[in-house]
């Protein structure tokens, strides 16, 4: 293959399921070794066998991403695995759609902890291994409500997505000589992102707002066409949505 994936070693967080897996899947079609990490062991596990099954090298480590010291251990299980580390994709995620006025502050923190500080760990535990191979890709996972505050409801989630992309622009600015730093923002993408809240009637507003949903491959096709460039192509920004959704 000459697509310029095939052989990297590409860590992907939140792997046991939607924009995660289907990332996990796709890559490693084009050749790609990858590192899966999730809180779900077994379903990490079974997604491994399947890709091994088909032809692909995958291993799997269960991670929290809310834990510095895990993530650390995910980037050198990747390292003592494979020898080095290409791509990390900071996709694990928390959406709880709820009023400001619920005041649901364990379900902010939480929001936090995994969508902000999971990054910043990611990060944290990659930037030295890239800066030391003087190669390596950041793939963030950020949201149209980085984009536009999606409210009522979703104040807080879109405050961790802004943050994402806030991020990630600094990111690339400091170390972009030979790092690259590429930024998604989905819109309504088929994945269990839609059942994190424990407000009823804001669940039921977000699981019927996604039935217009597009299906996560269509963020995995958009992470390889980031992969894929050559090493001096940075693509900075990806924005994509399912054609019928106004948000």
């Amino acid at each position: 293959m000459s697509n310029n994936i095939s052989g990297k070693v590409v860590v992907i967080t939140g792997a046991s399921s939607g924009l995660g897996e289907a990332t996990a899947r796709h890559l490693s079609q084009l050749g790609a070794k990858v590192v899966l990490a999730a809180r779900r062991k077994e379903r990490l596990e079974q997604l491994v066998g399947e890709l091994i099954a088909a032809g692909g090298e995958a291993v799997a480590y269960q991670t929290d991403v809310t834990r510095a010291d895990e993530v650390k251990a995910l980037i050198q299980g990747a390292l003592d695995t494979f020898g080095r580390v290409d791509v990390l994709v900071n996709n694990a995620g928390l959406m709880a759609i709820a009023p400001l006025s619920d005041v649901r502050v364990e379900e902010w923190e939480r929001m936090i902890d995994i969508n902000i500080k999971g990054v910043l760990y990611g990060i944290a535990a990659a930037l030295p291994v890239f800066q030391q191979q003087n190669a390596g890709h950041f793939i963030n996972i950020a949201s149209v409500a980085g984009i536009k505050v999606f409210s009522p409801g979703g104040t807080v989630y879109s405050g961790t997505k802004f943050a994402v992309r806030a991020i990630s622009e600094g990111l690339r600015h400091e170390v972009g000589g030979s790092i690259r730093t590429t930024t998604i923002e989905p819109g309504a993408v088929d994945s269990e992102l839609k059942f994190g809240s424990s407000h009823q009637q804001s669940r039921d507003f977000v699981v019927d707002f996604y039935k217009q949903a597009i299906p996560a491959e269509s963020v995995a096709r958009a992470i390889a066409y980031a992969i894929e460039q050559p090493a001096d192509v940075d693509i900075n920004e990806i924005v994509l949505r399912p054609t019928v959704q106004e948000f």
